[in-house]
């Protein structure tokens, strides 16, 4: 009797959900708490199934926020992409998740990252000393305290000795942006998070470095989630401009122009994003082009979205309309 492969039948339900369960929108928490959980159920309310947050050094906490939303929204999932590793000790992040899992049951996945140096030793003044590594024993601290209750851990960067009252089994995603990152995710994490990543790239290097992370352990292959920027307009002029004005903070950040470099798209001492990167990362045109360009991003192997608007005239306006649209896939 022909036994079905247990990683393609893992692929195969998860390819097999609802466009609309698979495409999450990404909010950034730039203004009040209060203004954020408006938007959180506005979101809900537009029928949009996944909720996306990032963590800035000085502003809204966003794991805070969930705990508000949780108790004031129904069903929409919450995820964090991502929580700076350093400035939390893994054992207070499973403290957090423990909560938060406990207010909404099911509803939060947490992923986690280095972050930058700008901010990690900038800001906070920790040193970073070979992040990859500092990650690894991060996340296998906190699967321990969350999926198994119980973690007993010397290495080289923590510490960490804890017994909780029951597992909470959480998904644990990690940022990635190069293949080493993506192959740690399939080693370990219950997903990968991509950031800035052109689609081929995507595609063609980091899906089958996730994999092969993911056969060194002997494990299923966990899923890519990528960051699809969305710009509401049919002028590519208009939307190149807006792409470089929204986005052009990643062209001075070390992790993403070595990302870049590695994708094909070296940048130039101007430090503008090159044309056909934008191509090969921003979804434009009208609401039925985007919804249209999102399915096929989906169908070609991308297992998830995380979309984020790049406006270009009205911010309130196009957030409405994209939470509309991300909302009737």
């Amino acid at each position: 009797m022909h036994e079905q492969n247990p990683v393609a039948a893992h692929e195969s339900e998860r390819t097999e959900r609802p466009a609309r369960e698979r495409v999450g929108l990404a909010l950034f928490g730039h203004t009040s708490g209060s203004h954020m959980l408006a938007r959180l159920q506005q979101a809900e309310k537009a029928g949009i199934r996944q909720l996306w947050m990032t963590q800035f050094p000085t502003t809204v906490d966003t794991l805070t926020l969930f705990a508000a939303a949780l108790v004031q929204t129904q069903s929409i999932r919450l995820g964090t992409a991502i929580v700076p590793t350093y400035p939390r000790h893994p054992l207070v992040m499973a403290q957090q998740a423990y909560t938060l899992e406990e207010l909404g049951p099911g509803r939060l996945r947490l992923g986690i990252g280095t972050s930058h140096r700008h901010a990690i030793e900038g800001v906070y003044g920790f040193s970073m000393v070979e992040p990859l590594e500092q990650l690894r024993e991060y996340l296998t601290i906190l699967r321990a305290a969350l999926w198994e209750g119980q973690v007993d851990f010397q290495g080289r960067f923590y510490t960490a000795h804890a017994a909780f009252a029951q597992p909470r089994r959480v998904p644990i995603l990690i940022s990635a942006l190069r293949s080493r990152a993506f192959r740690l995710a399939g080693e370990l994490a219950d997903g990968a998070i991509s950031w800035m990543c052109p689609h081929p790239y995507l595609l063609e290097k980091a899906k089958p470095a996730l994999a092969e992370g993911a056969a060194s352990r002997g494990r299923p292959v966990p899923p890519l989630l990528a960051h699809v920027p969305v710009a509401l307009g049919s002028d590519w002029g208009q939307v190149l401009e807006a792409a470089r004005r929204h986005l052009g903070f990643y062209t001075r950040a070390p992790f993403y122009r070595n990302m870049f470099a590695d994708a094909g798209y070296p940048l130039s001492d101007d430090g503008l994003l090159p044309e056909e990167l934008i191509r090969n990362l921003v979804i434009w045109g009208d609401e039925a082009t985007v919804a249209a360009r999102l399915r096929e991003l989906l169908a070609r192997g991308l297992d998830e979205l995380v979309v984020a608007l790049v406006p270009l005239v009205d911010d309130r306006r196009e957030l409405e309309q994209l939470m509309a649209l991300l909302g009737s896939l």
